[in-house]
């Protein structure tokens, strides 16, 4: 296997810790993204594009699953070093990310266990 030379001339190991990535069964979009070069490109990459077309209704309950994601972004976001990413070592920010999801998960546990007393 081959190596690169990083900063200061370490030794890191082409990525031998890279797990192979999986792709999505769908990909969830809203209207900005309905264009058939999209649509053509997703299907060309066996994933099934779920977006609304211009001029119709929204799809059903696609509202629920996007707030799902926009919420935990901004969950996330309170913490200063998760909404810009400074560090340039990805160790560090995934270290960061599961402090900040430790200390979400930690508050709601504390604010549901304080109403039980």
């Amino acid at each position: 296997m081959l190596s690169r030379r990083g900063r200061r001339g370490a030794i890191h190991p082409a990525s031998s810790a890279a797990r192979a990535r999986l792709p999505p069964d769908a990909v969830l979009g809203d209207k900005a993204y309905d264009s058939l070069a999209v649509r053509r490109e997703l299907r060309k990459r066996r994933i099934m594009p779920v977006i609304s077309h211009r001029g119709t209704p929204d799809i059903k309950d696609l509202g629920k699953l996007r707030y799902v994601v926009e919420q935990t972004f901004a969950l996330l976001h309170q913490f200063k070093r998760l909404a810009v990413r400074w560090e340039r070592r990805l160790e560090l920010h995934d270290a960061f990310l599961s402090l900040g999801c430790s200390l979400i998960c930690w508050r709601r546990l504390k604010k549901v266990l304080s109403c039980w007393n």
